[in-house]
């Protein structure tokens, strides 16, 4: 499973989600799909504004987590 760990960066940097949202042009209801995992897909121009707006990699905002459903 990915997990997104924009909660952990926004924390970290001490910027709210309003504040992340508009820095990365989604509405705040994007956002919170982003940050519960219920996101299907997200598109690599955001996944870039978020790494910009959060001063960060790709690696630090998506992680692969094995799980009992992902493991072979």
């Amino acid at each position: 499973m990915i997990k997104v760990n924009i909660n952990v960066l926004l924390a970290q940097r001490g910027m709210s989600v309003a504040e992340f949202a508009d820095a990365v042009d989604l509405s705040p209801a994007n956002v919170a799909v982003l940050k519960n995992g219920r996101a299907k897909a997200i598109r690599f121009s955001t996944l870039e504004r978020i790494c910009k707006a959060l001063d960060c990699s790709v690696g630090d905002v998506l992680e692969f987590v094995v799980d009992d459903e992902t493991a072979l």
